[in-house]
């Protein structure tokens, strides 16, 4: 219910930016003081000792991601960080890591251009306003539980589509029967096919018949899409071939790591967009050219296709 909008370049306590304010106030100023209620001890407001250990839990969800997850975060803290523009806040963050794994820090601060700092003993410096700091530190623990796999993505089980949300590529003369295989599979196992195209409205099939666009390639886009699918049809595939939008929205999910599938002149179209010869594409899992949608349905529930990043650094280095 706080009322106060506070102005200046930090609105939060602690801070090194606007001077420490806004900051607590102290018992003589006015500030919040628990009543001292005798009843079997003095009722306070406090919390146990337990709630001090600030890292064991950051460090067991670290623990717990694959290679190619902890990749992810160190990629996520070097942005973030590097968007901050006070150097010494990028190293306070980063002394913060150290204590959560040595190795992360290291990574984080050798993308911002760094030595890991050294910290000192004060790292938490949200406390009451009369408080000794060194009573709120964070404390020692000896964690049951170091790593878990249910933490991660990549190492947890999949075996279902269920809420997954699938672009479906289409537009006028797509073949119904390739189209209506992949609506029926996705809604049978409780995933949801979207249908997209160059266009709002509605598209005809070969055969005349009318289907419903759920979204067009200028309003949509496919980091809100767990996979794709491109429908076949020869005049469908000739419109996505014209237009920028369709290579982009591919190309982009490709990068992603999302798995693709293409049917009929639509898998020609695929392999050309993304240059793929065919011993690069049996590498990978995620490229389906003609395959069955149950086949589909098992890659997609993989959730991305990990393996591609290194194939796709590998691949740029030898351009290079």
């Amino acid at each position: 219910m706080r009322q106060a909008i506070n102005p200046g370049q930090s609105s939060y306590h602690p801070n090194s930016t606007g001077g420490g304010d806004p900051h607590q106030a102290k018992a003589t100023e006015g500030g919040f003081v628990s009543y001292h209620e005798r009843i079997d001890g003095n009722k306070i407001r406090s919390r146990s000792k337990s709630f001090m250990d600030h890292f064991s839990q950051p460090a067991m969800f670290y623990n717990s991601m694959s290679a190619t997850e902890k990749n992810h975060i160190v990629d996520a803290f070097r942005f973030e960080l590097g968007k901050v523009k006070l150097e010494e806040i990028r190293k306070r963050v980063v002394g913060l890591l150290s204590k959560i794994d040595k190795s992360l820090a290291g990574r984080v601060a050798e993308g911002l251009g760094f030595d890991v700092p050294q910290i000192g003993e004060i790292t938490n410096h949200s406390l009451p306003a009369d408080a000794d700091p060194k009573s709120y530190q964070s404390t020692e623990a000896d964690p049951d539980v170091e790593n878990s796999p249910a933490v991660s993505q990549k190492n947890t089980v999949k075996d279902t589509i269920k809420t997954r949300q699938i672009a479906i590529l289409a537009a006028d003369g797509v073949d119904g029967d390739s189209l209506d295989k992949m609506l029926n599979f996705l809604k049978k196992e409780g995933a949801m096919g979207k249908i997209i195209s160059v266009h709002l409205g509605s598209i005809k099939t070969v055969m005349g018949q009318k289907v419903k666009i759920d979204e067009s390639l200028l309003t949509s886009a496919s980091v809100l899409y767990d996979a794709v699918f491109i429908a076949a049809g020869n005049k469908s595939i000739a419109a996505f071939r014209k237009d920028p939008k369709a290579k982009e929205f591919v190309k982009e999910a490709y990068t992603h790591c999302k798995t693709i599938a293409a049917d009929g002149d639509g898998g020609e179209w695929l392999l050309k967009l993304l240059n793929l010869v065919k011993g690069n594409r049996d590498k990978d899992p995620g490229i389906l050219i003609d395959a069955s949608a149950t086949d589909f349905g098992k890659a997609v529930a993989q959730h991305r296709v990990w393996k591609r990043e290194a194939m796709l650094k590998e691949l740029a280095e030898t351009k290079a």
